[in-house]
């Protein structure tokens, strides 16, 4: 990354804009600049989360069904970009790229023009997306905090028509309650591939859950901490690199031929565990609900060093004990 030329007023309003959060009634993106300053920094760290979600559908043989790529609230285009270099330009028939903002539909076409030259590319216009015909896959980045209630209602309208959603939304308690209602409003219709085990009701909906949200941590490239224009990214915008907390939803629908979600029978752990000497705790969601188990470490010594060393793969398959499991 060469931030020599870099608009950091630019990054530094941008930033502060999206802390503040709420429905946004105007495009945020006043010149190309301001687009190309994200792109490189703020749009990348989003990249990073969305490289977690695709790692783990890759790692599991998962791939949206073949057709047009729709990236809804483009922005720069960074979530997009990602998809299509995780599953193959060949995976999509095109590239159609909806915003608000004119400056960041063209911005994030140019982009993805220059890295995939050989995929079409165009803007999904208004009057196309609010039609009625089939919009193929499509990719949802960081939009719940901006929109109004009327607005969300819409936007599950449009993901109605799409064959496969990948949604990527940050890791806040509001984010993931508000990415859950659209899990419990679509599940009828499409198959949950990630990040549920399952296709039944959301545990978290359990009135004793009222506290708790379905969030994960990504990790960013381990070069950044020794690249000092990384670090005068950190210290400028008081940004700490090693969290990136994120919520998401893998939907497809089911007259797509979805197959089961390839995590069915396992169990995810929530957040993080917490590692106590000779134990640990961990917030565990399955189809028999959500709720905290304990790992002994004499139990299984490696998968406690995992734990505590933050390498442990988000879906094991357990022995339950009671509260206490052993991982298979």
């Amino acid at each position: 990354m060469n931030l020599s030329s870099l608009d950091w007023a630019a990054v530094t309003r941008l930033r502060e804009i999206f802390l503040e959060g709420g429905p946004q009634r105007r495009a945020y993106w006043t010149s190309p600049a301001d687009l190309h300053a994200y792109d490189l920094t703020l749009g990348e760290r989003i990249g990073w989360k969305w490289d977690a979600v695709l790692a783990e559908l890759t790692a599991a043989g998962w791939k949206p069904p073949a057709g047009p790529l729709v990236d809804f609230g483009c922005g720069s285009g960074v979530a997009g970009r990602r998809v299509i270099a995780a599953f193959g330009a060949g995976q999509f028939s095109a590239l159609r790229l909806h915003d608000r903002s004119g400056l960041a539909e063209s911005f994030a076409l140019g982009r993805a023009r220059e890295l995939f030259p050989d995929l079409p590319g165009s803007v999904l216009g208004a009057a196309e997306l609010e039609g009625d015909g089939p919009l193929g896959t499509m990719v949802i980045s960081h939009v719940l905090s901006e929109m109004a209630e009327r607005d969300r209602a819409q936007l599950v309208r449009f993901v109605r028509r799409a064959t496969a959603v990948l949604w990527v939304e940050p890791g806040t308690h509001a984010d993931s309650r508000a990415l859950i209602a659209v899990r419990e409003a679509l599940r009828g219709e499409f198959e949950v591939i990630a990040p549920c085990t399952h296709c039944e009701a959301c545990g978290l909906l359990a009135p004793e859950r009222a506290a708790d949200w379905c969030h994960f941590f990504g990790r960013p490239p381990w070069e950044i901490f020794t690249d000092p224009n990384w670090s005068e990214f950190a210290q400028r915008l008081g940004v700490d690199l090693r969290s990136l907390p994120f919520s998401f939803l893998v939907l497809q629908r089911r007259s797509e031929g979805a197959a089961s979600s390839p995590a069915t029978g396992l169990s995810r752990t929530l957040g993080r565990a917490r590692v106590y000497k000779g134990y640990a705790k961990i917030f565990a969601c399955d189809a028999g609900g959500v709720g905290e188990v304990m790992l002994q470490k004499r139990d299984a010594p490696e998968h406690y060093k995992a734990l505590k060393d933050g390498e442990s793969p988000p879906l094991q398959r357990w022995r339950r004990e009671g509260d206490r499991v052993r991982p298979l």
